[in-house]
């Protein structure tokens, strides 16, 4: 039966045909290979799979190692008890963490891409004007003391402090309520 006379529909006859092939391919392999060449095939597979081994080793303690970086972060960040925030030049929050959000009234996510100066009452929008020029032209810490509030509504009196860090010159800016040191 040639190629022709196949029935290439059939899933029993293509079975026996490639089988067939199967069974003739590995007789001349196995006429080709000598003993030696399994042994050393065998022994590169053993070492191929203890080296696996090993870097799964690796990657294990390199993932355990990343999990509790991001559980400190999380402690320092999120849960610290004064507000950090992320600022570009023009006072838009990239980030904050959830005390930041509590003194601004809101919950986190709603304050993100939000403008800070939105949350500066308007008596102390000058002293927060000088104070966010002064970051962005000094690039060192610069400090001061300001009224959050909105809609005046005044919310507290923060001292913030921010400075200016990396290629994407974005501040970082934190936040300290001083209402109850008054």
């Amino acid at each position: 039966m040639n190629n022709d006379d196949l029935n290439f529909t059939d899933p029993h006859m293509l079975r026996i045909k490639a089988e067939e092939k199967l069974k003739k391919s590995d007789a001349l392999k196995r006429a080709s290979e000598s003993e030696t060449d399994i042994k050393k095939l065998t022994h590169e597979l053993q070492v191929h799979q203890i080296e696996l081994e090993m870097q799964n080793e690796e990657l294990t303690i390199a993932y355990e190692t990343a999990e509790e970086a991001l559980r400190k972060f999380t402690m320092l960040y999120d849960l610290a008890p004064i507000g950090y925030f992320i600022l570009d030049v023009e006072g838009t929050i990239h980030d904050l963490n959830f005390t930041g959000a509590e003194m601004l009234g809101d919950r986190r996510f709603s304050l993100i891409n939000s403008n800070f100066k939105l949350f500066i009452t308007e008596q102390s929008m000058s002293e927060f004007s000088n104070f966010f020029t002064k970051v962005f032209v000094s690039n060192a810490k610069e400090s001061c003391n300001v009224l959050l509030g909105y809609y005046n509504n005044p919310l507290c009196q923060v001292y913030m402090e921010g400075i200016v860090t990396g290629e994407d010159r974005k501040c970082l800016l934190s936040l300290v309520d001083i209402e109850r040191f008054k």
